[in-house]
């Protein structure tokens, strides 16, 4: 059989993917999700994203069906979700049967995981989860970890976002042949650096060539440690200039932290549909990771691709930097004084800037394999079924 049948014979085996992902928040993972469906729609596949956030998919060819499922599962929560178990079951059962015939469903948060596992087969005859951060401590002891362990006897697979978020999977007695390393996808002809784009953005920051400008794109939240990158500011003097792009629970908390240094910490929104502009307008990515961050975390290779050093605010994220072949991992332990340092390092040295970005954006072209990842997560899902 030609290679291109084949091709076309895999695709029409996956049958429809569902991925459902209702949410409250917009980040990394919402983000990245969407452009590996779209991505998989642009390689002939029947795709639909089920969500209560569909302008997640504006700009994209996926196709969306409204579903709200409600809260987000929590400690807080956790009682009234049982109560409430049998309608958010009966949502999601209308919402797969209006979707009908379905190959396989994407699972993305806990409480549609522990749902969709008491969906019949008819509905969802393949359920995949995946994992975009560690599973929470509460829920890896105790009779939590007993109910996600059994809830994942019904997934045939269970792909994470790194070796660290696999581990916390298997931590809760699921056998590690169902968990399965998947790297984040980037476009690699997408991004890249837009010279207009900076002069334009650093004007409306009203800055000019001789201030630092140093960039964090991530999620708000306590794990990401965001707040080391706004205490640093306390050790530099000079043209500096810290912008924190993202949202999440912790933004009034980190706005807070921030209020003394006035102009030279910003806040912007998500930079979803404008990455090129923002991280072109930077001189450098200070990456603040998460104990649990992804092998090759999307805002690496994108900064990377614009040509960015990149300075990590603590070893967990060493690896990260080193496989996208620059920048600079700060230890000890999310010390501002110590990340001080480096930036000023960075300030004083735009050579060293320029030398490492280069060398960072020709090892990611190298190294990385949009294709590649596609064709992983393809056949994946075609061994699930």
């Amino acid at each position: 059989m030609p290679e291109q049948d084949s091709q076309e014979l895999d695709r029409a085996q996956l049958g429809r993917i569902v991925s459902i992902q209702t949410t409250s928040e917009r980040g990394g993972a919402e983000y990245a999700h969407v452009d590996l469906l779209n991505a998989l729609v642009a390689r002939g596949h029947d795709v639909v994203l089920a969500t209560n956030a569909a302008d997640l998919a504006v700009g994209t060819s996926v196709r969306v069906r409204e579903l709200d499922l409600g809260t987000k599962l929590s400690r807080r929560t956790a009682l009234r979700m049982v109560l409430q178990a049998p309608s958010i079951l009966l949502r999601l059962a209308r919402a797969l049967r209006a979707e009908r015939p379905v190959g396989v469903v994407l699972v993305h948060f806990k409480k549609e995981q522990l749902l969709c596992s008491l969906l019949p087969r008819r509905l969802a005859p393949v359920i995949v989860w995946i994992e975009w951060g560690p599973v929470p401590a509460q829920m890896r002891r105790g009779p939590a970890r007993v109910i996600y362990a059994l809830a994942a006897r019904r997934a045939s697979l269970i792909l994470a976002v790194s070796e660290g978020t696999g581990r916390t999977v298997r931590e809760t007695g699921v056998p590690s042949e169902k968990v399965v390393v998947m790297p984040d996808l980037v476009n690699l002809h997408r991004v890249q650096f837009y010279a207009v784009g900076r002069v334009e953005t650093r004007r409306a920051w009203k800055v000019d060539e001789r201030t630092l400008v140093i960039g964090c794109i991530a999620r708000f939240q306590k794990r990401k440690r965001s707040d080391v990158l706004i205490d640093a500011m306390a050790h530099l003097d000079g043209d500096v200039l810290l912008v924190l792009a993202g949202e999440g629970e912790e933004e009034q908390a980190l706005r807070a932290r921030a209020a003394p240094y006035r102009e030279r910490v910003r806040f912007v929104p998500n930079v979803r549909g404008h990455v090129e502009e923002f991280l072109s307008a930077c001189d450098l990515l200070a990456f603040a990771p998460s104990p649990t961050e992804a092998d090759r975390p999307r805002v690496i290779v994108m900064a990377q691709l614009i040509g960015l050093p990149i300075v990590a605010t603590h070893p967990e994220g060493a690896e990260a930097v080193r496989t996208s072949g620059g920048g600079t991992v700060v230890a000890p332990h999310h010390d501002a004084r110590a990340l001080a340092d480096v930036l000023r390092a960075y300030r004083d040295d735009p050579l060293r800037r320029q030398r490492e970005g280069a060398m960072g954006h020709e090892s990611i072209l190298e190294s990385y394999d949009t294709d590649k990842t596609l064709r992983a997560v393809e056949s994946l899902l075609q061994a699930a079924l």
